[in-house]
């Protein structure tokens, strides 16, 4: 099915930054170089349109990121071979089955990770030698979606730094609330540096996409737990339909 060019899409700035990977056999390679090309790059609040009672508008800007919008477009340009590539792919990450639709755009992180594992472009990170727990949550803070109660597993804070040993560049991190009315507070990719553990993120505090220790992350905010998911490897040819 065709689908209309969404707001804000550069077909050539698409096409140069799909020149920088294609020599990169990996999906996490591809996501480090890509990740890279946009720190510095401005946070934008809310940069996506549409409501319970305004049309949503598929949009693909390249100019600025919320944590959200920042991982969607790195990950459908690690996957994509050519533009049209790169539309189906942010398509299928960002609504439920691909349909543009306000309603079934990913609003919850636990819907948009089981959404993305169900589609199998993420599977989730599970060690056995690193202690998960069970948060349950009344998620409720979007106007106009229904509440819905959403079971989270974790990594709890205290037990998040044994995880550094197992993820790889790549993998995206998701820090699960405190609250007892949202799910995940916020988002970014982990990149490994040797020994080190980076996290890329457009940062809300900061006002722009950035990297740092992901410890330092850790140290600085609270949180229930982490969720991490590892990115699969892509053929790079478009998800279609929808």
């Amino acid at each position: 099915m065709k689908h209309a060019q969404p707001r804000g899409l550069n077909r050539r700035r698409v096409e140069q930054l799909l020149s920088k990977t294609k020599h990169h056999r990996s999906i996490g390679s591809r996501i480090d170089v890509l990740s890279r090309r946009f720190l510095g790059r401005p946070y934008r609040s809310n940069p996506l349109t549409g409501s319970s009672d305004t049309p949503e508008v598929f949009t693909a800007s390249l100019d600025g990121f919320d944590c959200v919008t920042y991982i969607e477009t790195v990950v459908a340009l690690a996957r994509a071979s050519n533009v049209d590539d790169f539309v189906g792919w942010l398509r299928k990450i960002r609504y439920e089955r691909g349909r543009i639709q306000w309603r079934r755009r990913n609003h919850y992180m636990t819907r948009w990770i089981r959404n993305n594992i169900r589609e199998g472009i993420f599977r989730p990170l599970s060690i056995p030698a690193v202690p998960t727990l069970i948060r349950k949550r009344v998620l409720n803070i979007v106007p106009g979606l229904a509440p819905h109660t959403a079971r989270i597993r974790c990594v709890p804070k205290r037990s998040a730094p044994r995880l550094e040993r197992y993820v790889q560049t790549g993998d995206l991190i998701f820090f699960a609330s405190t609250r007892k009315h949202l799910d995940v507070f916020h988002a970014g990719i982990i990149v490994r540096d040797g020994e080190r553990v980076l996290m890329r993120h457009a940062s809300r505090s900061q006002g722009y996409a950035m990297e740092q220790e992901l410890s330092e992350f850790l140290k600085a905010n609270r949180m229930a737990g982490v969720i991490v998911v590892r990115s699969q490897p892509s053929s790079r040819r478009a998800a279609v339909g929808g």
